[in-house]
């Protein structure tokens, strides 16, 4: 009996591209001869000649300067520009501090004096709660309110305003800009080819790597990290925008034409109304972005809930750093929920009196607006309406410090036994066989991967941006890092995978785990530093395990993914053939959930290096510690050459692993 998607042919090797083919054993006989007998003969190919290096850093330096000294826009000069770009962005940004956090002012700095006082915790619980309501009934009202009510017990509210203002300045920038690239990516085949490789960089670089040329280009401030925000969330915006619109019906298309549409008629009236629930899928995408990006954006002036984070780490206080960034989770699942709903109701029907005074015509309004009245009246009354009591706030900081305290204490033999062994025998002999792989067969054998996983344009890619990392001068620093990648997501993938497997069959479970994990992805990733760092020390350790708590949510979920969406008849048909539990599991469900498995993987990889970045703050001696070193030196072309080995080592995993996810389904018959 056939059945689709299950191989019952021998398991012998394989003459149609598998692991086991000729050429692939070819080629890692020629690694392996090169690797061990290679360097008495050629020296270079393990380490590449400093005389044959390219210049890089100098180069970006020398363009750096440029841009800020010489380069003109008519009759401005580059830096006017981005001055006079900030100064716009600026206004939005003061108008929505004064109205959540500052009050409006008369006058600057310490001689300023308040006229008019901001919205008071009370209204802004209210109009959260309200929009709660209007978008999604009365348990989103609860939650999205219960949000923000948290922010105020636990004494996080003042930050979160200054977070919340940055956010509502960079949400609708990010969603104008991503849409208009968008529409001309879709417009426009060729802008879309050289854009491409742009959204790919602007997603891959660390975001240290671009802070020092905004912070040269903007200057120090809250503007210069909305624009640093507004780099790391606009490309999902921008590629979802292209991808909705290429996904309209052709028959919409047709109607469209048959009534007469002009070009202008057809984007917005029939194509971008006809994508909307896909776009606001990419509006959430930049919402949660950019409260990932609260953090990094308080180094160059943010302020807020991230800074609150960062100082914390820097004083390794738990307490407050996991208060703050709890404070961020809160936050970040309000908008988002109603992100959500609102994307529902938006593509939903609904109708709305015409006719009638305005409370009638719009009362959440009218009620929002007579909550900050009389919130306001009242405020300059009873100041518990204006700003929540301290006395009624709640801290468990102290908790949280003193039982990492405890388990210090108590478990301090513990921690180090398992360290040491784990660095003595895994971490240390890992690094060491990567520090001795020879540069030139490493870089041929991602090429020949490449290129056997699909096709020459592939191999070129790889092997090239393989090679540009030797040429800059990063090799040895990005063996680091991807020793340390590597490591981290062998981890994570043994962890994630039996617990995807555990779930994907029970539904109640499942739910818990997916609480879990959601937490664990709206967590900020400096949060994940301060235990490690606590019960471990700094070191390689404690970034791995840092790196497999932020990254261990994309293993589980797209197990579960996969497995969920194998053909219960496929199941039903081993079953029939008597296929045991076991095999139904190996031969069948995790074979046919294999694509989705490899997506998982390659989401995983992303996680862990835009989080081993950011354990260079802990001592890592990665490409991460070199973008980090470019940053407190504000050395542009250092930074930017760093981070772009980051973003190469992210592109090819990418690469590979959608090849040879491609190549699995067309195996599978998945196509």
């Amino acid at each position: 009996m056939s059945v689709p998607g299950i191989d019952t042919r021998p398991l012998a090797p394989r003459l149609d591209g598998g692991m086991l083919s000729i050429p692939w054993l070819v080629a890692g006989v020629a690694f392996i001869l090169l690797w061990q007998f290679g360097e008495p003969l050629a020296k270079w190919a393990f380490d590449y000649p400093r005389a044959w290096r390219l210049p890089a850093q100098r180069w970006i330096g020398d363009a750096m300067k440029w841009l800020l000294n010489d380069a003109h826009f008519g009759l401005l000069t580059f830096t006017e520009l981005t001055r006079f770009i900030a100064a716009a962005i600026d206004v939005p940004y003061r108008m929505a501090l004064s109205l959540l956090s500052t009050g409006f002012l008369s006058g600057q700095g310490s001689s300023a004096v308040q006229i008019v006082p901001p919205l008071s915790w009370l209204a802004v619980v209210g109009i959260v709660s309200l929009l709660g309501f209007y978008a999604g009934g009365r348990k989103l009202a609860l939650l999205s309110g219960g949000c923000f009510l948290f922010l105020a017990i636990f004494g996080q509210w003042s930050s979160a305003m200054v977070t919340l203002a940055s956010i509502l300045v960079a949400v609708p920038i990010g969603v104008v800009g991503g849409l208009a690239l968008g529409l001309a990516a879709y417009r426009w085949p060729r802008f879309e080819t050289a854009l491409t490789p742009i959204l790919d960089l602007m997603q891959t670089i660390p975001v240290f790597a671009y802070l020092v040329p905004i912070l040269f280009l903007f200057g120090f401030g809250p503007t210069a990290a909305i624009v640093a925000t507004l780099i790391y969330a606009m490309p999902p915006m921008t590629r979802i925008t292209a991808l909705a619109l290429r996904s309209v019906p052709s028959e919409i298309h047709d109607l469209g034409k048959m009534i007469g549409c002009t070009r202008r008629q057809m984007t917005w009236r029939v194509l971008v109304p006809s994508a909307r629930d896909s776009l606001m899928v990419g509006v959430n995408q930049v919402i949660m972005l950019s409260l990932n990006m609260v953090i990094i954006a308080s180094m160059i002036g943010a302020g807020g809930l991230g800074f609150d984070v960062l100082a914390a780490l820097r004083r390794l206080d738990i307490g407050a750093g996991l208060e703050a960034g709890l404070a961020i989770v809160a936050l970040a699942i309000a908008l988002d929920r109603l992100s959500q709903a609102f994307a529902e109701k938006a593509s939903a029907a609904s109708s709305r009196p015409t006719a009638g005074p305005p409370v009638g015509r719009y009362p959440y309004t009218a009620a929002a607006a007579a909550l900050v009245l009389v919130s306001g009246l009242a405020g300059l009354v009873l100041p518990a309406v204006q700003s929540y009591p301290e006395a009624l706030q709640v801290s468990t900081g102290t908790f949280f410090s003193r039982a990492v305290e405890w388990i210090n204490v108590n478990f301090f033999d513990a921690f180090e036994a398992v360290k040491n062994a784990v660095l003595l025998n895994l971490l240390i002999p890992f690094k060491r066989l990567l520090a001795g792989l020879p540069w030139l067969g490493v870089t041929a054998l991602l090429a020949f991967a490449g290129w056997r996983l699909g096709g020459p344009r592939l191999g070129v890619l790889v092997g090239a941006l393989a090679f540009l990392i030797a040429a800059t001068g990063q090799w040895e620093k990005t063996m680091v890092t991807v020793y340390l990648c590597g490591i981290s997501v062998v981890v994570a993938t043994l962890i994630g995978l039996p617990i995807g497997i555990l779930v994907a069959e029970r539904e109640k479970l499942w739910r818990w785990v997916q609480v879990v994990i959601d937490t664990l992805q709206t967590l900020p990733s400096f949060v994940y530093l301060m235990p490690a760092v606590m019960l471990f020390r700094v070191g390689d350790f404690t970034a791995m395990i840092a790196v497999v708590a932020y990254a261990i949510a994309p293993a589980i979920r797209y197990t579960v993914l996969g497995l969920r969406q194998v053909d219960p008849r496929i199941i039903e048909a081993g079953r029939a053939m008597g296929c045991t539990p076991g095999q139904l599991l190996t031969k069948i469900r995790l074979r046919l959930a294999l694509p989705e498995i490899l997506l998982g993987l390659n989401q995983t990889i992303m996680f862990a290096l835009s989080m081993l970045v950011i354990t260079a703050l802990v001592g890592t001696r990665d490409l991460g510690q070199e973008v980090y070193i470019a940053l407190t030196k504000a050395d542009t072309g250092r930074g930017i050459v760093a981070g772009l080995a980051v973003a190469f080592i992210a592109i090819i995993a990418d690469r590979l692993i959608a090849a040879g996810a491609a190549r699995a389904r067309a195996r599978l018959g998945l196509v």
